[in-house]
């Protein structure tokens, strides 16, 4: 019995599926490693504190919040697990963020079973997105929208 298995181990063609499957998730891997990066090193260094990062120019300059505005205290107040701070200084990226987390599943389940993922969004999304973009930018900057303040 021994033997059998032992020969089983041997046989190259029964390392090929799990080989496979480590290089199907290569790619997801890698980009949830660079994402735990880039959100570990913002909790690690506070938005919040001035100097550390650059600020956002157009606000800069014209006093005008952009939609990617407090994203970073967004990103570092989820990382210390503080979900009404990161909707206060961006809910628009707290809503990305889920989607991504969202995708990433997807994307890894499909690679696990061999499948590729196709994204093919029609003109229509795209417009979708861009109105909910912009009217988030619009809104976060009139008076009456002033919670939506980073």
């Amino acid at each position: 019995m021994s033997r059998v298995s032992a020969e089983r181990t041997l046989d190259p063609r029964s390392t090929a599926p799990a080989t496979g499957l480590v290089r199907r998730l290569l790619v997801p891997a890698g980009v949830l490693g660079s994402v735990i990066g880039a959100f570990a090193f913002v909790g690690a260094v506070d938005p919040n504190e001035p100097g550390h990062y650059p600020a956002c120019p157009l606000l800069q300059y014209t006093g005008v919040f952009c939609p990617g505005c407090g994203g970073l205290r967004c990103a570092h107040a989820l990382v210390h697990g503080d979900l009404p701070a990161a909707l206060t200084a961006n809910a628009l990226a707290v809503a990305g963020f889920a989607l991504f987390a969202v995708g990433w599943v997807c994307w890894v389940v499909a690679a696990a079973r061999g499948r590729r993922i196709r994204l093919d969004p029609r003109p229509a999304h795209l417009w979708a997105v861009g109105a909910v973009v912009l009217v988030f930018t619009v809104v976060r900057n009139l008076p009456s929208g002033a919670w939506l303040h980073p």
